[in-house]
């Protein structure tokens, strides 16, 4: 069974629901361009926006260690701490007011996942 699939399905179904709550905040708040200077709308935006960003090279990386003959503990390993890092980091902005231990947490469990799959594709031959 591939693994990176799996954690790109799970990833893309957060981005399902953010996007959502975006479109959602955008009829409720009444702005269909920007953020009107609506602080809700701005955490659900960036909460979409920093999945997007880092969610892609994190699968990328795991992508390309899976073809390469990574471990499939490996490749779990990395793929639940760059879902579970998401998870945190877009809990504490779309869902929550004041959670900075969520988004910290979930930013380095993003960050750790990203730069260990980058050492892993270096080494694994």
């Amino acid at each position: 069974m591939n693994v990176t699939p799996i954690y790109a399905g799970l990833l893309g179904l957060l981005l399902t629901i953010l996007s959502v709550r975006v479109i959602a905040g955008r009829r409720t708040f009444g702005i269909s361009l920007g953020t009107g200077a609506n602080l809700e709308l701005e955490r659900r935006m960036r909460a979409q926006g920093n999945l997007a960003e880092y969610a892609p090279i994190g699968l990328l990386l795991l992508a390309m260690l899976e073809v390469n003959g990574g471990h499939a503990i490996t490749l779990h390993s990395l793929g639940s701490l760059l879902l579970l890092g998401r998870l945190m980091h877009a809990w504490a902005l779309s869902f929550e007011r004041r959670s900075p231990f969520y988004r910290t947490a979930g930013m380095a469990l993003t960050l750790t996942s990203i730069g260990m799959a980058s050492l892993f594709n270096l080494v694994v031959p």
